[in-house]
């Protein structure tokens, strides 16, 4: 939600109307202070969003109804769950959702949502009458009472078959002579950059996608933000073949894993510069917590447990609210069994 990261996805033509993130902040002023406020984007599409509604707008459409464009309010490709109504207070935070609910009403849009918001947005969503959303995201989170020390020791707290499986994939890595070099902030050149780039591009090629960041957005976080990347480059005989990318928050201890490729496909590596790494990195780095990013059951096996999450949605025609609501209400049954389910399925040792 920093004014850099949001503005850097508009100036590197990232996220821009031409590519269906047409920017419609909202802020709400008193006396010429800024009191609250919320990015905005009117949306021509779902895509990079990862809270999915395409069922939604297929329904519209078989209908005669026009779904997009809609209103979003969300960090554009980042799944990382945070506030996203910046208020004064709770006070505030109130008039902001319902200035956003008289926006997406004046602006005829058929809906509004917002994706990964706190606690704080969830009731304020809740008190003002929106749908309410639960998804289920994997992360790592020390354990305040008896704190990790190193990999070493996470490994000892698993069960003996993930123990082993994860013993066994890293030990693979290993033996087809793949090393690991971590570079941070500054340390991150121009060349990695440009290397890790094209390994995030090979990434969406092989899953027969386009990336949706451009190379001047990580120009721009390079210059801006530095001090909030780290990146894990995987090389061979001193040839570099991958590159991870997570992103820190050393106040916060907290650290989020977003991109990551490779430039030919190895058994396990995905697994080692994705989770193994940033894993030991973060226990070596004193981080509290380790964001795994959206989906992702497998996750799991690799120490991540079941968190849930929360998006809010306003639908403008009052039969598909109808009918949107009894859905989340048995989706959001399904997701609570769900992560009943996971969490007695527990990579860790009991007690």
């Amino acid at each position: 939600m920093r004014h850099a990261y949001l503005s850097s996805l508009q100036q590197s033509a990232s996220a821009v109307s031409e590519t269906g993130w047409a920017a419609e902040f909202l802020t709400l002023q008193a006396g010429g202070e800024l009191l609250a406020a919320t990015p905005l984007y009117l949306k021509s599409h779902s895509y990079g969003e990862y809270v999915f509604d395409w069922a939604w707008a297929d329904a519209y459409r078989r209908h005669g109804l026009r779904y997009y464009p809609k209103l979003l309010s969300a960090v554009p490709f980042t799944p990382v769950p945070g506030s996203r109504l910046l208020a004064r207070d709770a006070g505030w935070r109130q008039r902001l959702v319902r200035a956003l609910g008289h926006l997406a009403h004046e602006a005829g849009v058929s809906s509004a949502h917002l994706l990964f918001g706190d606690e704080a947005d969830r009731a304020a969503f809740a008190q003002a009458g929106w749908l309410i959303r639960e998804g289920v995201q994997f992360h790592w989170q020390q354990d305040p009472a008896r704190p990790v020390v190193d990999f070493v020791d996470l490994l000892s707290r698993m069960q003996r078959d993930k123990r082993k499986k994860i013993q066994q994939e890293r030990r693979r890595v290993a033996e087809q002579g793949i090393t690991f070099a971590v570079h941070e902030a500054e340390a991150i050149d121009e060349t990695l950059w440009d290397f890790f780039y094209r390994c995030y591009a090979l990434n969406y090629q092989a899953h027969h996608s386009t990336p949706y960041l451009t190379r001047a957005f990580f120009a721009a976080m390079a210059q801006h933000m530095p001090e909030h990347w780290t990146m894990f480059v995987a090389r061979r005989a001193g040839v570099p073949i991958a590159a991870s990318l997570i992103a820190v928050d050393r106040p916060r201890r907290a650290a989020w894993g977003r991109y990551w490729g490779c430039t030919e496909h190895l058994p396990c590596l995905h697994f080692e510069a994705c989770y193994y790494q940033p894993l030991a990195w973060c226990l070596a780095n004193g981080i509290q917590r380790f964001e795994g990013g959206a989906q992702g059951e497998h996750k799991m096996a690799r120490g991540l447990l079941p968190v849930t999450t929360f998006s809010a949605h306003w639908l403008r025609d009052e039969r598909f609210a109808g009918a949107v609501a009894e859905f989340l209400a048995a989706e959001g049954q399904g997701v609570a069994e769900y992560v009943d389910e996971l969490r007695e399925r527990s990579p860790f040792k009991a007690g």
